[in-house]
């Protein structure tokens, strides 16, 4: 642990490691801006010209394998690697992967497709590897107990954001410009950022953190013992699984941002400001900006509220009506063409849409890794944040699916029906509510639920 060297009043590793995830997020926002759009882009526009369908069903099974790689990666760094070579590694291979998409057809004597689905390998694996790793290391940086941690994870959060922010416009705009390799390829440029950060600087700003596996550490201080859960153990188990089945349910709707909706975005919607036209990725980066925007607000109001803030079950059925409203929007923008595929839809109901949908997130999403660090017992905790980014693996399956099935059923219906059913289980939540807190036996004490706004900013994925 190295504290000598400080910035801002924090170790300086800690601006190392925001700095290396923003360029991370900024790469795999960005192609995952542009990543649907791509695909079904005609060729002669130098896309692959796949229907809506294949492209939504490759895109969740791309972010499912996204959120599952982690717990590999994660196994593979407390056991074998450390933190640090894992995440240069995985950081290695995910510029690799972005460099393999901007290849043009015939490069080293390779197909299209097939460099387009090494990229495709070489991203998952990547961020197996680079993912549950990074964020651990903020945490190493802080002895147990020191204050200043909860603020540490509000800095590197706002590098997550900055990072995603960028991506979308920077990405979009050369993709607009110079065709849908130049997208990947800037995406594989801040990947590159991102790895010579950590070659350069790692050994001086972040001394002995992440060098030793995790599994050799237990094993030095005799901390590898096995024992029975007990009952209050097995009670806040119940609560992480009950809850991850609703954060299933958020983030399929959630994650039709880069699906569905963004497609949407590209085809239906009318993005002409005077003679200029947004491009469709930018709108990628309405949701980062909303969250630097709104969290600190957010945060505030659950600190006003004081004893009567809401406890983690309530703040996820907010999530999940706040989803909905979300998709009422989007409901509204398909009913104003009417049936006729050929009229433009007004911008504001995207806005609103991903406006509602980032409430819906700072409600879910932070407070729910918060709750998980809570609530694990101390021997499972790396086990069930795999668990956690589990339940988003199926998630954005899920969404791809859903997405997939516009053409069966229609905007409305699809829109409509996630609204729908988040209403649904927001109101069975809130019944469930009094039950999940009392399992997690005194895990939700007034001064747990303060600081989750703030401790809450350990999400790395989002």
């Amino acid at each position: 642990m190295t504290t000598k060297n400080t910035l801002l009043g924090h170790p300086r590793g800690l601006f190392l490691l925001f700095s290396t995830e923003l360029w991370e997020r900024f790469s795999y926002y960005a192609m995952r801006a542009i990543l649907v759009l791509y695909l079904t882009d005609t060729t002669i526009n130098g896309g692959l010209g796949w229907s809506t369908k294949d492209a939504l069903d490759l895109y969740g099974i791309y972010t499912g394998l996204v959120y599952i790689t982690p717990l590999i990666g994660g196994f593979i760094a407390d056991n074998y690697l450390g933190q640090r070579k894992s995440v240069l590694i995985g950081g290695v291979l995910m510029a690799l992967g972005q460099f393999s998409l901007a290849l043009p057809m015939g490069t080293f004597g390779l197909d299209g497709q097939t460099s387009f689905y090494l990229g495709l390998t070489l991203l998952i694996i990547g961020n197996g590897l680079f993912k549950p790793n990074i964020s651990t290391m903020v945490g190493d940086l802080y002895a147990e107990g020191d204050h200043r941690r909860d603020g540490a994870f509000t800095i590197f959060y706002m590098g997550i954001n900055l990072g995603a922010l960028l991506a979308g416009i920077i990405a979009g705009s050369a993709a607009n410009a110079y065709g849908w390799n130049t997208g990947f390829l800037v995406a594989g440029i801040g990947m590159m950022f991102s790895v010579m950060l950590q070659l350069t600087l790692s050994h001086s700003w972040l001394g002995d953190i992440g060098v030793v596996p995790a599994a050799k550490k237990a094993n030095a201080s005799n901390l590898h013992k096995k024992a029975p859960l007990t009952k209050q153990e097995v009670d806040r188990l119940k609560v992480i699984l009950v809850l991850g089945l609703f954060v299933i349910v958020f983030w399929a709707g959630f994650e039709q941002a880069g699906g569905l909706m963004n497609i949407y975005t590209q085809q239906y919607t009318d993005r002409l400001i005077g003679t200029f036209e947004v491009p469709a990725a930018w709108f990628q980066s309405l949701n980062p900006l909303f969250i630097m925007l709104l969290a600190p607000l957010l945060a505030a109001v659950w600190v006003k509220m004081g004893k009567k803030e809401p406890t983690s079950p309530v703040k996820f059925a907010f999530a999940l009506f706040f989803l909905a409203v979300g998709f009422v929007f989007m409901v509204g923008a398909a009913l104003q063409q009417g049936g006729d595929i050929g009229v433009k839809t007004s911008m504001g109901w995207l806005i609103g849409a991903y406006f509602f949908h980032t409430l819906g997130e700072l409600c879910i999403s932070p407070i729910g890794l918060s709750m998980v660090t809570k609530l694990a017992p101390l021997r499972l905790a790396s086990l069930l944040m795999g668990a956690w980014f589990g339940f988003n693996a199926i998630a954005n399956y899920v969404a791809g699916l859903i997405g997939s099935h516009v053409g069966d059923f229609g905007a409305v219906a699809i829109f409509g029906g996630i609204a729908i059913a988040a209403v649904i289980c927001g109101i069975v939540l809130l019944f469930m509510s009094n039950t999940l807190v009392r399992w997690m036996h005194g895990a939700e004490s007034t001064s747990n639920r303060a600081a989750d706004p703030v401790a809450s900013t350990q999400q790395a994925s989002a």
